[in-house]
């Protein structure tokens, strides 16, 4: 499992990371490597605004569907249209070519509530220890 250091991260597996005024979000290693091949990237309209934890919306893999969130609130900016057509992106280059959604955050004390890479990769120790995800 591989984890980006300048990232911050939810403990449903979305990363965000600060790019000048806009946060950057994506799915993590960890959270593509459990639902295996992805097959669709459902991405929000630009324009929307979102606040902390809410549903931006869903990844699709050869396994199971799974919902993805905000890690901060904020207005969608930009998304990732390449997963459009090349959703396997996130298999491959998950805190690279990868990436979801930019937003123009609306409050950046909300990294707060937010892991740094070490917190993430205990609690997923933890996690998987428990039998969860």
């Amino acid at each position: 499992m591989k984890i980006d250091p300048n990232c911050k991260y939810t403990k449903t597996h979305e990363w965000v990371r600060l790019d000048g005024p806009l946060a950057v979000m994506g799915f993590t290693d960890y959270a593509q490597e459990q639902l295996s091949d992805i097959v669709f990237v459902e991405l929000p309209p630009v324009g929307a605004g979102y606040e902390q934890f809410a549903t931006l919306g869903t990844v699709e893999s050869v396994k199971a569907a799974s919902d993805y969130y905000a890690p901060l609130s904020g207005t969608v900016v930009a998304v990732n249209e390449a997963l459009l057509s090349e959703p396997a992106l996130v298999n491959t280059d998950p805190y690279g070519a990868a990436w979801f959604v930019k937003l123009q955050p609306k409050d950046l004390k909300e990294l707060d509530n937010l892991m740094d890479s070490v917190a993430y990769a205990k609690w997923v120790e933890e996690e998987t220890a428990k039998g969860g995800h």
